[in-house]
């Protein structure tokens, strides 16, 4: 590595430091929020379906 080649990188780099991160931050979406309900959701419907297969089967899962 070249010492004027660091050079021009570190120049680069602040002077464009405040946008170097600007596209990953933010607010999270709206979605992110109601996915834990969802999948709650889910698991409630699933674990009524596997109630009641267990009932009409005759089959003693844990």
């Amino acid at each position: 590595m070249h010492p004027v080649q660091v050079g021009q990188w570190k120049k680069a780099i602040q002077e464009n430091a405040k946008t170097l991160f600007e596209g990953k931050r933010g607010p999270k979406p709206a979605a992110a929020h109601r996915e834990p309900e969802l999948l709650y959701s889910e698991i409630g419907k699933l674990k009524m379906e596997l109630e009641w297969l267990k009932k009409k089967s005759g089959i003693s899962l844990p």
